[in-house]
């Protein structure tokens, strides 16, 4: 177990500290939730939210803030996160700080686990607790989990399948769990977009959370872009809004026929879950047909990994994954070196590029691709969320060179 022994006695002969004696008629207290992972390894907790059972792949996540942003980041789908920061659930949560566009699908988090208990929210934003939220919306949860450890523990074998159990009475079945969680698939070959993509064509119109304003709706609608959701975070929708886009979200399953009627000036690929090559079977034809019209087009994370396979390329599996809003990425095209936000477990392969894709981001962590743009079309992605929330703004640009982009294609003869 990833669990610590405390309290501490008298020395022995050989000079090692022995466990202080419990006191008479002690009891130890009974586990209420369990982190089992896919080699049998079980972790004792307390229990928070929901109660019942969830599986899926263990991350670490190294925000220090945002946390709500994070369990309803629908690019979670099918993973459990762990926290690495130990306050979480200070702040609260609240009905603005959601990022899913699926109102009826709130999170693709699978579970979450913390190093400390939650308190009470300290925050004047604040409308319930963490716990009472994550009970509201099904999420089970584990806390007293030595969180250094499993993040050590994934960082040196790598994300593992687990279930996590949630039993106030403290009753499981500890050979069934692990049984269920090593049996668990792979997440190379899963397709997760469907379980968070919208059913059907819909407009945005929210603008950028304001003090004292709230979110909004901003005039204008200079452009109309075409946002196919995978998973979309609503920031995105926000920042480009306020950038004087008109935007229609479209389902990811929209045929590149559907999408183009709508006559776009632009097209976004959004985020989303699980493994892009087993999204590609039919997100990579649409993709090709638009970049083929010669669409001002941009992605981020599973958007640009879509758009890497549309070129040609191929997509890894990542070792631990990016996942915080703390990372190093250095613009090839300027020089300059952006903190971002991150969450992805698979990336681009840049040697398998074709010469007219440009490597224009890379990560300072560990060398992997962040960004292509195309020397032919105007098209280029990201690996990382420009959007933030959370997470800071140093890449709010990219919106900017999206606009510039629509700009120069307006000049151009139609697309169709």
């Amino acid at each position: 177990m990833l669990q610590h022994a405390s309290g501490s006695g008298p020395q022995n002969a050989a000079g090692r500290q022995e466990p202080a004696a419990e006191p008479a008629g002690w009891v130890e207290p009974r586990a209420t939730a369990l982190l089992v992972l896919a080699d049998g390894t079980v972790i004792e907790g307390a229990g928070i939210g929901a109660v019942g059972e969830a599986a899926g792949e263990v991350c670490f996540n190294t925000s220090m803030t945002g946390y709500q942003e994070i369990l309803t980041d629908p690019s979670y789908a099918g993973q459990v996160v762990t926290f690495t920061f130990p306050h979480i659930g200070n702040v609260g949560t609240n009905e603005e700080d959601v990022e899913t566009a699926v109102l009826e699908r709130p999170s693709g988090v699978r579970g979450l686990v913390l190093a400390a208990s939650t308190t009470e929210p300290a925050n004047w934003r604040a409308t319930r607790s963490l716990d009472s939220w994550l009970r509201a919306h099904g999420i089970v949860g584990i806390t007293g989990v030595d969180t250094r450890a499993l993040t050590a523990l994934i960082r040196e074998g790598g994300m593992p399948n687990a279930v996590i159990a949630h039993d106030p009475a403290g009753l499981f079945d500890r050979e069934g769990l692990a049984a269920r969680a090593s049996e668990l698939p792979s997440m190379e070959g899963l397709d997760l977009v469907p379980m968070v993509t919208r059913d059907a064509e819909g407009n945005w119109t929210e603008g950028v959370w304001e003090l004292g304003r709230g979110h909004g709706t901003p005039e204008g609608g200079r452009f109309h872009v075409v946002a196919i959701d995978y998973g979309i975070k609503v920031n995105i929708l926000r920042l480009l809004t306020r950038s004087g886009c008109k935007v229609t979200i479209v389902p990811a399953t929209a045929s590149a026929d559907q999408i183009l009627a709508l006559r776009p000036d632009g097209v976004f690929l959004s985020n989303g879950p699980g493994d892009p090559a087993a999204t590609a079977a039919y997100a990579v034809p649409v993709i090709r047909e638009i970049l083929d019209r010669k669409v001002p087009t941009f992605g981020i994370c599973l958007g640009h990994q879509l758009m890497g396979l549309a070129l040609g390329g191929r997509t890894v599996k990542m070792h631990q994954g990016h996942h915080g809003a703390n990372h190093p990425v250095r613009d090839n095209t300027t020089g300059k070196v952006e903190i971002v936000s991150m969450n992805h477990g698979f990336a681009v392969d840049p040697a398998s590029l074709p010469g007219h894709a440009t490597q224009t981001h890379v990560s300072l962590f560990d060398g992997t691709n962040c960004g292509i743009e195309l020397t032919d079309r105007p098209a280029f992605s990201v690996q990382y969320h420009p959007e933030a929330s959370p997470g800071p703004r140093d890449s709010h640009y990219l919106f900017d060179r999206f606009i510039q982009m629509m700009e120069k294609g307006a000049k151009a003869t139609p697309a169709v």
